[in-house]
């Protein structure tokens, strides 16, 4: 049903183009599987994304600045959107798998430590995470984080401080690194 909204909405704007270019595409579909998102979900999510922005140019709004910062924050919100209805039910390995490399992996410390990071991302609160993903891995500055989510930078800064740290902290109690 998602798809056939998208398509609609796509449709209706006389072949416009995607609103999505491959990068961004891959940058929303990282945070959404960081996020937590299961990999089967993650077409319907980088669809949301999609949604919204033609939605946003269907109602004559102006597009957002800097489309890719824009389009990482709604992903990631969708991400914790995701995890508040389903309640964390979905397994790990389905979040590993997303975020795999088509290739084989270093070895198996490198599969410990992904496996530890992913672990260590899942038991931080929400907001922790979300900054986390965003600054370090969507690699968005403090500040168009801080923009895209409507707080200030100084709330930003905090909340990656307590994340790195509890992160590290969780690493360490764990002997990974």
């Amino acid at each position: 049903m998602l798809r056939r909204r998208a398509r609609r909405v796509r449709d209706a704007d006389h072949g416009a183009q995607d609103p999505l270019d491959a990068a961004q595409e891959r940058r929303v579909r990282a945070v959404l599987a960081l996020g937590g998102v299961p990999q089967a979900d993650l077409p319907d999510g980088v669809q949301q994304v999609r949604l919204r922005l033609l939605e946003r140019a269907a109602k004559g709004e102006e597009a957002p600045r800097d489309v890719s910062a824009w389009a990482a924050v709604v992903a990631s919100n969708l991400a914790m959107d995701w995890h508040r209805a389903r309640r964390r039910r979905e397994q790990l390995g389905e979040r590993l798998a997303a975020l795999r490399d088509p290739e084989p992996s270093a070895g198996e410390d490198a599969r410990l430590l992904s496996l530890a990071v992913a672990q260590g991302l899942d038991e931080l609160p929400d907001a922790q995470r979300q900054v986390l993903v965003l600054r370090f891995y969507a690699d968005l500055p403090v500040r168009s984080i801080a923009e895209q989510l409507g707080v200030p930078e100084g709330t930003v800064k905090s909340r990656l401080h307590t994340a790195v740290r509890a992160l590290r902290d969780r690493l360490h109690e764990d002997e990974v690194v």
